[in-house]
This record gives C-alpha cells, structure tokens and sequence, in this order.
C-alpha cells in the first residue's frame, strides 16, 4: 500500500470516536461522497441533517468495531481514488462487497483496524468536567444531555460548582480531570498568580461575547460612566476578561477603575440576589445573570459586552498538562466532543433546543426564556425595550493566541504581572492553537491558518507583535 494510504490510516486514528467527518461515511458506497458531507458525518447534505427525526444530535455508528473499520477502510479508499469519479466507477463496476474483498488483499484491513482501535481508545472514559452555572459554558454542558461526550465513547459528568477559586482548586487537585475556566485563568494558574504555578492549557474557547454590564433599576439616570464615581461593581473574578473589560471601559470613561469605584469578586450565580439587596451598584457578568436580572426587574443593560470588544473571548475549556500526557487519548476525545458541540452550539437554529437542554436546575437552573433571550438575541433591555442581536453570545472554539497575549498586557497593566513578560513563549504555550487546528481539520472544520490577529477594542487597535507599546500607551494604568 502506498504511503499516502498509511498516512491517512494515521491521521484518521487521531480521530476515533468522532462522527462529524466524512472518514466515518461509508467507503463502499458508490453514490456517496468521501470528501463532501454534512458536518455531523451521518448525512450527505445539512438539509438531510436537518429533516432527521434526531434532531438534537447524530447517533454513532453501530457498534465501536464497525466505527473502526469505517475509519480505516475510508482512509485507504481515500488514498487510492483521491477523485470520487474515479471512485464510483470502480465500486459501479465491481460492487462494493467485492471491492472490500480486493482491497483486504492488497492491505491488511482487520489488522489495521485492531491496531486503531487499540492505539486511539481513551485511556480513561469516565471524567469529570467542572463548570459554572453559565451560558458561558454552553457546549461543555449541553454536551453532556445532547450526547456529544457519549458520541466520541466517553462518560463524563458535568459537576456544577460554585466558584471559580473552587474550579481552580478542584481540578488543581485532580477532583476534575478538567473544567470551565475563564479565559486568563489557565494563563494566571501557568503564571503563579494567585495560586501555585502549574502548566495548564486551553484546547478550545468556549464562547466569544456574550457578557454586559447591568445597572440597578434606580440608576437608570446615569447612563454616562463619568456619574459613576463611587459605585459598587461586581466582577466574576480577578483573572477574567469581566475585570479586564470592566476596567478598560471605565478607563476610556475617564475613571480609575483602583479609585473611583469599587470592584468586587462575586460568584455569578450570587450577583443578582447582591444586586437586590443593594450590595453593588452593577456588575459585569455573563448574559444570562444579566437577563435574570433583568427578568426578576432588578436592574437593565447598560450595554453589552461586544459593544466594549466585538468577538472577544469569555470562558474556556482547560486542562492540566499532566492530563494530557497522562490520558493523551482521553483529552483528544474530550476535546473533540467540545469542539463538536462548540460547532453545533455556533448554528442559530439550534440554539431554542439548546437552551431547553441547559435550563434545569443541575445545569444553569433557570427559566427558558432566560436562556433563549440570551441565545438566539432578542431579548428585554429592562429599559422598557427589546433588542435584537443575533451575535449576543456566540460560540468559536479556536484558541487564537493574540487573545492570550492581550490578556497579558491586562494583567501587565493592572499589576497583577510585575517585570517582563514573554507574552509570546506564555500564550503559545498555555493556548494550544497548533494542536486545535490540527484537530478541527481533521474533524472537517476550517480554523485559521495563523494563531495571532490584530483587533480593536472601543474603536484602538491591538497588535499583538506590539504589546509592551500597547501597555504604555495607556494613560490610566497601575504604575509599577
């Protein structure tokens, strides 16, 4: 057999359990295309998808054994007719059952498939991923009721938690072989910084916007940020792009975020009831406390969070490195059921489905109608108003490591980080964004060719080759 066949034997182990791909179609059916295919991998068109009574996800192939041997058998035929004409007409002329017959002679099938299966199988199936009660952690939750760990052969449990100390604390300590983090955190525990330092790692983003900042109902007169001297805010946590926005958009306002307010760390699921209480003032927060807000007419959306940076990242799916190489297969399947669930959660049809499957009270525990307003967009602005905005929250895997790299110069600026930074040796690191691409193209999907991107955020550009002349150039900034 050639060598393009057992590269593609190889590259297509790295995918095992996944069926979004079209190396899980049938190899052997002459009208079927190997290289074009719905997303899910069991349709041959979206529209097929679509009309399918299992709406919410795609079964599995049968059985692991025939899962396997599709992998395999695709890869070879893939190899051998690279075009799909030159394909059909043979598998038209001999007939499928025969053309498996002829290509076991000339390459040894059921070794392959044994070999596979052996070399791809989790090295652990059953896990548990800790997560926050937040839309923010949408494809690491639904993933679990829609099926998509069970789909790549993996039990996990999905553990609700409090706070995000204590998802820090749990995985640190292994009680969660891996969790919901927000954004910087991975960086912040890899750094040291409130924590001991341990390596750990972002495989995959899990939603991008998707946060406001919402006011107490008896401050609806001071919707300038210079009358809000002397308020109360509430932020997630310190090492979270809440703080980093929050305080970006107050600094741009004129005000010192360390002087002229006070800021905060609260869990989400308490911001609320603190917000009745007239504890704080406001908060930036993840969509859904903000529209339970909004929905229990406590406070309103001054406004969102893709306002301050459009498609900036909030939360994450982390991991330890001693995860990956200790269950590097489990971490790849893992991976590959977030990814697959990110991709699902991305598509607006989906999302009303989406947020039935993450209302109860063992996951997010709120109303539907709160989720759906946060999901599909169109929702009350406590203001007496609705609005529309379809990329409210959204959902983009990709872990670009200019993220990382601006959530540095934040902590550089903030003083959480004294002295110099490698920004680029800390985001390449801790954003695994060559790991990522590689698998979401062997999933079918198409990341981007290169990890770093300029952006704007409230109108000044990022240039993430820049980031020391990024950092001076604030005027309102910690000074070390």
């Amino acid at each position: 057999m050639t060598d393009a066949a057992a590269n593609d034997v190889r590259r297509a182990g790295v995918t095992k359990g996944r069926s979004s791909m079209s190396t899980f179609d049938d190899p052997f059916d002459a009208d079927r295309s190997l290289r074009a295919a719905c997303v899910c991998g069991q349709h041959r068109s979206a529209a097929e998808h679509e009309q399918s009574a299992l709406a919410l996800r795609c079964e599995p192939a049968e059985s692991e054994d025939k899962r396997y041997e599709g992998v395999v058998a695709s890869a070879v035929m893939r190899a051998m007719f690279p075009q799909d004409a030159a394909r059909r007409a043979f598998l038209k002329s001999v007939g499928a059952s025969t053309a498996l017959v002829a290509l076991s002679q000339f390459f040894p099938l059921k070794t392959a498939t044994e070999v596979f299966a052996g070399a791809s199988a989790p090295e652990k199936k059953d896990l548990k991923v800790g997560f926050i009660p937040i839309t923010c952690a949408t494809p690491i939750i639904m993933a679990a009721p829609l099926g998509f760990y069970a789909k790549h052969g993996l039990n996990v449990e999905v553990v609700k938690t409090a706070g995000w100390a204590v998802i820090r604390d749990k995985t640190i300590n292994k009680e969660y072989d891996a969790a919901h983090m927000l954004a910087p955190m991975p960086i912040a525990i890899s750094l040291g910084l409130g924590a001991n330092a341990i390596p750990f790692t972002v495989p995959a983003i899990e939603n991008i916007n998707g946060q406001g900042i919402v006011l107490a109902v008896k401050h609806k007169d001071k919707r300038e940020p210079k009358d809000w001297k002397g308020l109360k805010f509430a932020i997630p946590f310190d090492y979270s792009m809440h703080n980093y926005l929050l305080r970006y958009y107050l600094a741009e306002n004129g005000l010192d975020p360390d002087t002229d307010v006070q800021l905060r760390s609260v869990p989400p699921p308490e911001m609320v009831a603190n917000l009745r209480a007239d504890n704080i003032d406001g908060f930036l927060a993840p969509d859904n406390i903000c529209q339970r807000a909004i929905y229990d007419g406590v406070g309103f959306m001054h406004l969102l969070s893709k306002e301050i940076w459009d498609g900036h990242p909030c939360c994450s799916f982390a991991a330890s490195r001693e995860f990956i190489t200790t269950a590097p297969n489990s971490f790849a399947a893992l991976t590959r059921a977030i990814v697959d669930a990110t991709a699902y959660a991305s598509k607006a049809e989906n999302r009303k489905q989406i947020a039935e499957a993450i209302a109860p009270a063992n996951y997010i525990n709120a109303p539907v109608t709160v989720l759906e307003q946060v999901l599909t967009g169109t929702y009350a602005d406590g203001l007496g108003g609705v609005k529309t905005d379809e990329k409210r929250v959204d959902f983009d895997p990709f872990p670009w490591q200019s993220f990382a790299v601006w959530m540095l110069t934040q902590m550089k600026r903030w003083g959480q980080i004294k002295g110099d930074v490698d920004y680029k040796a800390v985001a390449e690191q801790v954003y695994l964004a060559t790991d990522t691409r590689k698998l979401m193209t062997e999933m079918g999907l198409t990341p981007p060719s290169s990890a770093y991107k300029s952006f704007a955020v409230m109108g000044k550009t990022f240039d993430p080759e820049k980031p020391d002349d990024y950092v001076a150039s604030f005027k309102i900034r910690k000074q070390s």
